[in-house]
């Protein structure tokens, strides 16, 4: 029994989930787990030891990963769809603390030592992700090569952006926090439509349904959104990142430096690998003895 100030998946979410079999694998044949940019970013050889070990899972609107204060068994590597973060309070409200594509994974807690958070996962866009059991992250973890490190790096994305969410919380708008959530959804999906009812996307920010409701009208009269029946299409960005804060570009910016550091490094890496090789190749030249 989960606890009373957090809601139960509906029945009929849990039998989505549960009947998913042919969804998920017809989804894997469309992405694999490359398409996840953690898991993309592995050496080859890093990979292909966790590549037997992935397993494809569709995530349904609305289902939850992990909740507040229970064990975690898997992590979650999306390639499809988006994973909200949420801090539940003791009457049940929640709000939402990140936004998680395929540029990274659900279940840091489990690699930070510590194996449950305070926060509940809920699958904000449909899609599909590849789990890992603990056992097998961890152990590939404690090698302590480039897995690690790409996990670790994306941990420090992930707390600047729940850093960031609560100031912005505290000190912006409806409207601009509405403006911010758009944008990094956007940057999770790969078009510019997003499904969301507004009493979802209220749950998930802690505010008032009348809140999204007046910054989404207010949205769509200025032509940037246009919202119908669970569905925001998003038709001018440049506009909506001038009506959002400062808080989506300090993320953005964050977030964009990480990737590029660890491209960086995989690229340095492979570069020592290539003139190791190159120096090998030239010690194991024999000379060719001269004929008189």
């Amino acid at each position: 029994m989960l606890p009373k100030t957090i809601k139960p998946l509906s029945k009929s979410l849990v039998i989505d989930a549960e009947n998913s079999t042919g969804r998920s694998s017809f989804l894997a044949a469309k992405y694999p787990p490359t398409g996840n940019h953690l898991l993309a970013a592995l050496p080859a050889a890093d990979y292909g030891r966790l590549r037997p070990h992935l397993e494809a899972i569709y995530l349904p609107l609305g289902w939850s990963l992990y909740e507040s204060g229970r064990p975690m068994t898997h992590v979650f590597f999306p390639v499809e769809g988006v994973v909200s973060m949420l801090s539940v309070m003791g009457n049940g409200e929640s709000s939402e603390i990140a936004t998680i594509g395929n540029e990274g994974l659900i279940g840091i807690s489990l690699f930070l030592g510590t194996e449950s958070t305070p926060s509940r996962a809920i699958v904000q866009s449909s899609g599909l992700a590849y789990r890992l059991r603990a056992s097998d992250v961890m152990k590939e973890f404690n090698r302590g090569g480039e897995f690690q490190r790409l996990l670790l790096r994306f941990t420090q994305g992930l707390m600047a952006q729940i850093i960031q969410t609560a100031a912005c919380n505290h000190h912006h708008n409806i409207d601009q926090q509405f403006c911010r959530w758009l944008l990094l959804t956007l940057d999770c999906v790969p078009s510019n439509e997003i499904i969301m009812t507004q009493e979802m996307l209220a749950h998930m920010q802690g505010i008032r349904r009348q809140g999204i409701t007046n910054a989404a009208t207010d949205l769509q009269a200025s032509g940037i959104i246009h919202y119908k029946r669970g569905k925001i299409t998003v038709l001018n960005r440049r506009k909506l990142e001038q009506r959002a804060c400062e808080c989506y570009g300090v993320i953005k910016r964050e977030s964009d430096r990480l990737v590029l550091m660890g491209k960086a490094k995989v690229r340095q890496a492979s570069e020592r690998v290539a003139s190791d090789r190159r120096g090998k190749d030239r010690r194991d030249v024999k000379p060719v003895a001269s004929r008189r």
